[in-house]
């Protein structure tokens, strides 16, 4: 009986957001479009972002482990990580294809081992279990992912983008349409 007051209250919630649900789905499909059809600017911007954000987290680790080096005689182990969060800060900013192209190049050899590990476990798998084959086309895909990735970084962030242009179009999408049977189910039930 208790489940059925709290389900009552999220239908109620729900009911009485629906149009909340609605703008966040718009929301969602106009940044998946704006990534889309931007995915330069968009990869830009998240380097921007990503940048700033280590760049600060640097500085303020830095700060800390100064502050910090009469009381803790591993101060410098801080001193270290900030520092390296301050200066990759500094060089995403001024050096953002770069930044594309090692980060692109990790995901990469991350794409390859991982198929490598796929299809491993399909060939040891395969007096086990019927459709081995399914793991081992997802390895094959990764690696194929991976070295993709790896001739081209620059294009694989883009494309990064454009895939998370394509989920937040879904998930807008998505989010659109549970607005509108919310919005119908509370009516109905007004």
């Amino acid at each position: 009986m208790n489940n059925f007051s709290v389900d009552k209250t999220a239908i109620n919630i729900l009911s009485q957001s629906w149009w909340i649900i609605l703008w966040r789905g718009i929301a969602a499909v106009i940044f998946g479009l704006i990534t889309w059809f931007n995915p330069v600017i968009t990869l830009y911007v998240i380097l921007i972002l990503f940048s700033g954000y280590v760049f600060v987290d640097g500085t303020l680790g830095i700060v800390m482990s100064l502050k910090g080096r009469r009381y803790h005689k591993d101060w410098w182990l801080l001193f270290i990580w900030a520092s390296a969060n301050f200066l990759t800060g500094i060089l995403t900013f001024f050096m953002p294809i770069v930044t594309v192209v090692v980060l692109t190049d990790l995901l990469a050899i991350w794409a390859i081992a991982s198929g490598v590990l796929q299809m491993t476990t399909a060939i040891g798998l395969r007096k086990s279990i019927q459709g081995e084959g399914w793991i081992a086309l997802g390895g094959i895909l990764s690696i194929i992912l991976g070295i993709v990735l790896l001739i081209n970084p620059v294009q694989g962030g883009i494309a990064m983008t454009w895939l998370m242009g394509v989920y937040a179009i879904l998930f807008g999408i998505i989010s659109i349409v549970l607005a509108f049977r919310v919005r119908r189910s509370a009516r109905k039930a007004g």
